[in-house]
């Protein structure tokens, strides 16, 4: 990972995270893979780029607000997902483990730009 993203922990983080997600819901079922798999990696990757455009931007607090509803948006869908039984519990529990410390980081950027 290029040096200029080491100083915004959510990035590493949140890129960390999607080395275990995208290869998780390659493995949902067929029938699902063009539904509930293709939302939540989209969404997640639209989190990835919410946080390089804020990482640039000037006024963060939009994109960062945006990123936090994705989250919402993934971990509805994750709670679905295992409620079919596409995602075990265990990998249930560690996904939102993932999104929720993501989260809180987001929170806390968010919070931090409340003062600027």
């Amino acid at each position: 990972m290029p040096d200029r993203y080491k100083d915004i922990p959510v990035f590493v983080r949140w890129v960390e995270f999607l080395k275990w997600l995208l290869p998780a819901t390659e493995k949902f079922p067929r029938r699902v893979r063009f539904t509930f798999a293709s939302r939540i990696d989209a969404l997640a990757l639209d989190v990835v780029e919410d946080l390089v455009e804020a990482r640039y931007s000037k006024d963060k607090r939009e994109i960062l607000k945006r990123a936090n509803l994705r989250l919402e948006k993934i971990r509805v869908l994750l709670r679905l997902c295992h409620e079919q039984q596409f995602l075990s519990h265990d990998a249930f529990e560690f996904a939102i483990r993932g999104v929720d410390e993501t989260g809180r980081m987001l929170g806390g950027w968010m919070k931090q730009q409340e003062g600027k």
